[in-house]
């Protein structure tokens, strides 16, 4: 079923991202909008299961912000000001509006990666 999802993996205490917040937003032209903003549960994931259902599904150009380093501050973590990353914005498109769009993204500090999930 169509759908779109997020796993946010800490990959400096190799846990799920617990507690970071996270915007999920449509871009349209110059028009941001926000459709959801949402603090992950304890597998890292939405509590309230897809960020987009399939009857929210739409083809276009989408954004997710996941808040990094106030993550990592809530953890403890001592960071530089301002901190090497803040805010990772993930700028990706939904090609395929009938289609499962996982996008989990593993993250430190210092480094992250992401990639189409399935």
């Amino acid at each position: 079923m169509a759908h779109l999802s997020t796993h946010v993996l800490d990959t400096m205490n190799g846990c799920p991202a617990a507690g970071m917040r996270v915007t999920l937003q449509r871009l349209d032209g110059a028009q941001v909008l926000t459709l959801k903003a949402l603090t992950l549960n304890n597998d890292g994931r939405s509590a309230d299961g897809p960020l987009l259902d399939a009857q929210a599904m739409a083809a276009g150009r989408y954004r997710l912000l996941f808040e990094v380093a106030p993550y990592f501050r809530a953890r403890g973590v001592t960071l530089p000001e301002p901190p090497f990353i803040d805010t990772v914005t993930l700028d990706f498109g939904i090609a395929d509006a009938a289609g499962h769009y996982h996008v989990p993204l593993l993250v430190s500090p210092w480094a992250y990666s992401t990639y189409r999930g399935s």
